[in-house]
């Protein structure tokens, strides 16, 4: 176990921003990430060195070495770990007072009653699955607990085109305009959502999978700041009205 004046030397620069009570408090908060790709890897990182005392990790992949372009968990040591289990070894690697759930499964709507999102203080959303991401939206509408929604961030290069709006503010970006659609059609009024106004960048070169499918090209840079805005907002949200 930790000594207590180490624990709260390991984020006293930011509780020099935030304060003891607000340190506190985020101690006590519980974030659930869904996906831990590109985004979801940084929202973790970030939120793990702001604080965030209790995860829960919810990724079904592997790390494989093509996520090693863009994702703080891909490491050669980590090559062929599960995607959740190499993100709870880095957040008590940078925490070792945090409790973290991993749970290696695929969410889906078939299986999303496994989470009870009223255990959560926030919810963030960093996969892919258009079903997946409205059955999300649908059960933190439900259980009443925060929520942020990550946008497409393939095919894309200039960081400064994201922005966080709700959902029906959102341009552009195809998936929003899926998100739109589908939400509107089951009565969610509001989302929360990082996307970007850039429009989706032709390949230079046509690449295909195993199933034929084009690949969506990715940077390092884009995916990550998409994680960092959706961290910010989340520590902004879980200390509000406490902070400006």
């Amino acid at each position: 176990m930790e000594e207590p004046e180490k624990k709260e030397e390991r984020f006293s620069r930011t509780q020099i921003i935030f304060g003891k009570e607000n340190m506190s408090r985020l101690a006590k908060s519980r974030v659930a990430i869904f996906g831990l790709g590109g985004v979801g890897g940084y929202v973790l990182e970030a939120l793990a060195r702001s604080g965030i005392g209790n995860f829960d990790l919810i990724d079904s992949d592997k790390i494989c070495i093509s996520n090693f372009n863009r994702q703080i968990l891909a490491t050669s040591q980590m090559l062929d770990e599960f995607k959740a289990d190499a993100a709870r070894e880095r957040v008590l690697s940078i925490n070792p007072c945090a409790n973290v759930n991993a749970h290696k499964v695929f969410f889906l709507p078939k299986n999303s009653s496994e989470f009870n999102f009223k255990d959560y203080d926030y919810i963030v959303d960093a996969i892919d699955t258009v079903s997946a991401k409205i059955q999300i939206a649908l059960q933190a509408q439900a259980a009443g607990t925060k929520l942020i929604s990550c946008m497409g961030t393939g095919n894309k290069i200039d960081p400064s085109l994201l922005k966080i709006a709700d959902i029906y503010e959102t341009s552009v970006c195809p998936l929003a305009r899926v998100m739109r659609h589908e939400l509107k059609k089951r009565g969610i009024k509001n989302l929360k959502v990082v996307f970007s106004t850039e429009a989706p960048l032709a390949h230079s070169e046509a690449t295909q999978n195993e199933n034929g499918h084009a690949l969506i090209a990715s940077t390092a840079f884009v995916p990550s700041v998409a994680g960092l805005l959706i961290a910010s907002e989340v520590v902004r949200d879980l200390l509000a009205p406490q902070t400006v």
